[in-house]
């Protein structure tokens, strides 16, 4: 694992550490903290990014020095918080989840009870894009039909998975089953060789906008109906969402707010970073909440009464300081 990390991101966590911090002198007292992201195409780069830049442009008061190091996204960051690699990273609630209830990756190493939430970020929802010529408008329309369920061994495949067999849909007996990764399904679909496919995604997206543009012509289709609205309710790490096709998409989308569901982005810690710490970083990025959201699309739609939404480990204790001095939380 270490060897990876190392791999992966130590060539751009140094480009970006001198990126972001800038030109101004390091002081003995700062601490230096890595985020983990994810891959530098998706949202999570990004957001990890802003915050590091904000971080950074106000280190002579919080002293935190912050880099981003580029991942393969929340399981990778998970494991990277609690072997000591990372201070910080983003995940989805439901890997969260299965971290700290010892389950699927974790089965054999039990509950990580070191895990710790700080804040929670911006929807993931489940988004399902269908060529119009499918005749395709709801989940039960899937049936015979070819379908990308997403790239096997992944958060997102467990998702979909869930919420076909919520939807009655047994994807071996009722679909034609194709796992492929999001970024090659729109040409796939243009070319005929698929009829839809799932994403589970931020919105805005590029791969989104593409497939919708296409010259074949798609639309998105509700993730909705009794067994989904079950679904949601048994399991705390996801959640109801809706994407406002016209307002995201505005040149290729023409078609009413689509109810779906999904999970949400949550910045995780561990009992080891410190207190004080978190509460720099969580009050930094609170305190310049509006900046943030202006950062990337898939972060307007943030509020502060959506801190703790989705989340199934506990609250870091400095994060909890700085929301109960803010006012977001009771004393």
């Amino acid at each position: 694992m270490k060897k990876k990390l190392i791999s992966v991101g130590v060539a751009c966590w140094l480009a970006l550490f001198f990126f972001i911090a800038g030109p101004s002198d390091l002081c003995a007292e700062e601490v230096f903290i890595t985020i983990g992201s994810g891959d530098i195409a998706g949202v999570y780069f990004p957001v990890g990014l802003a915050m590091a830049r904000i971080l950074n442009e106000n280190s002579q008061t919080n002293e935190i020095r912050a880099a981003v190091e580029a991942t393969n996204g929340s399981t990778f960051n998970l494991k990277g918080i609690l072997a000591g690699y990372l201070e910080f990273g983003l995940a989805q609630s439901d890997t969260q989840h299965q971290a700290v209830s010892g389950r699927e990756t974790w089965k054999d190493k039990g509950p990580q009870s070191e895990l710790r939430s700080v804040f929670s970020l911006h929807h993931e929802t489940v988004t399902l894009v269908a060529a119009v010529d499918a005749g395709i408008t709801t989940l039960a329309d899937l049936k015979g039909k070819r379908v990308s369920l997403g790239n096997p061994g992944v958060s997102e495949h467990r998702i979909i998975l869930n919420v076909l067999e919520a939807a009655g849909i047994d994807p071996k007996r009722d679909i034609v089953q194709f796992d492929v990764m999001a970024s090659d399904a729109p040409v796939l679909m243009e070319d005929n060789r698929l009829d839809a496919y799932f994403f589970t995604v931020g919105h805005p997206s590029e791969t989104i906008y593409k497939a919708l543009s296409g010259k074949r012509k798609a639309r998105l289709i509700p993730i909705s109906g009794p067994g989904i609205d079950r679904l949601v309710a048994e399991r705390s790490y996801y959640i109801r969402s809706t994407i406002p096709v016209r307002q995201l998409y505005p040149e290729v989308g023409d078609q009413p707010d689509v109810a779906t569901m999904g999970v949400v982005a949550i910045m995780c810690t561990s009992t080891r970073v410190s207190p004080d710490v978190v509460y720099a970083f969580t009050r930094e990025i609170f305190e310049n909440f509006e900046t943030f959201r202006l950062q990337h699309p898939a972060l307007t739609r943030l509020t502060k009464q959506g801190i703790l939404a989705g989340q199934s480990a506990p609250l870091h204790p400095g994060a909890l300081r700085y929301f109960r001095e803010a006012g977001l939380m009771p004393p």
